[in-house]
């Protein structure tokens, strides 16, 4: 439980230290390449939800995150899921997830400054990230788990049933075995 709520309180916390650093440092001002040509630091609003789209539709947004970070953090309090992974995972999504959310309520927009120039991709923030790695964890250990209980159920399927006719079977009652001791 304490790990959840330190991951989400990191998340967070990082998110929203970097965007007033994007806000202090970057707002106003030109490209400030990091790596030139692959990486730069761009301020820009974003009105829309996760690289932009559907501009404009905050609200929509809203209720849609909101409902989303309640059933992860329902999942996570009610379950607990067994798999550290799992609830590392999940609580990163939670954490960007309201880093975002809390821009949305407070500005009306969301502060992105990443700006991945190498391959033309959209301007993002911590909080697009730690979801995005989040989801990318949770769908790999999703595949994972599914690999591993296939796995499990071809071996089970390839172990030899026992048969009345095996005298070393356990389901055979010990007093009609032929043991010749």
């Amino acid at each position: 439980m304490i790990l959840i709520f330190a991951i989400i309180v990191g998340v967070i916390s990082l998110d929203q230290l970097t965007k007033w650093l994007a806000v202090i440092y970057l707002k106003g001002e030109t490209s400030f390449p990091l790596w030139q040509d692959v990486l730069h630091f761009t301020y820009a609003e974003n009105r829309g939800m996760a690289f932009g789209m559907l501009e404009d539709h905050r609200w929509v947004f809203m209720v849609l995150s909101t409902v989303g970070i309640l059933a992860i953090l329902f999942y996570l309090l009610r379950f607990r899921p067994a798999s550290l992974w799992m609830r590392i995972s999940l609580s990163m999504i939670v954490g960007g997830g309201i880093g975002n959310m809390i821009d949305r309520v407070i500005l009306g927009y969301v502060v992105d400054f990443i700006d991945f120039t190498l391959i033309d991709f959209a301007i993002f923030n911590v909080a697009d990230s730690f979801v995005c790695v989040g989801a990318g964890m949770t769908i790999l250990y999703l595949i994972y788990d599914i690999v591993r209980e296939a796995r499990t159920q071809k071996q089970a399927e390839a172990q030899p049933t026992p048969t009345e006719e095996d005298p070393a079977s356990d389901e055979t009652p010990a007093e009609n075995r032929n043991d010749e001791s």
